[in-house]
């Protein structure tokens, strides 16, 4: 099995955290490049940015997708670790 860690920030987080969300979409903004490292049941692991280096989560990946954020939030919604597509 093989694990990647996914820097991510304090409020998509708290989110997430808040709605006890069972599945997520980690998504990076304007992102275009395929995401090659895990293979599905693979390990995905949250790390927060700096100051607050530690992990705060993970679960096992499923899928990667290139998507517009109308689409991201049609599928998931709060899961995006957002209140609303604005915020994507």
């Amino acid at each position: 099995m093989k694990m990647h860690v996914g820097i991510t920030d304090y409020d998509w987080f708290k989110t997430l955290k808040r709605e006890k969300c069972d599945k997520v979409n980690f998504w990076k903004p304007g992102g275009k490049i395929n995401f090659k490292a895990l293979d599905e049941g693979d390990l995905f692991l949250f790390k927060l940015h700096s100051p607050n280096d530690y992990i705060v989560g993970g679960g096992f990946f499923l899928k990667f997708s290139i998507l517009p954020s109308s689409l991201a939030w049609k599928a998931f919604s709060v899961a995006n670790g957002a209140d609303s597509l604005k915020v994507l």
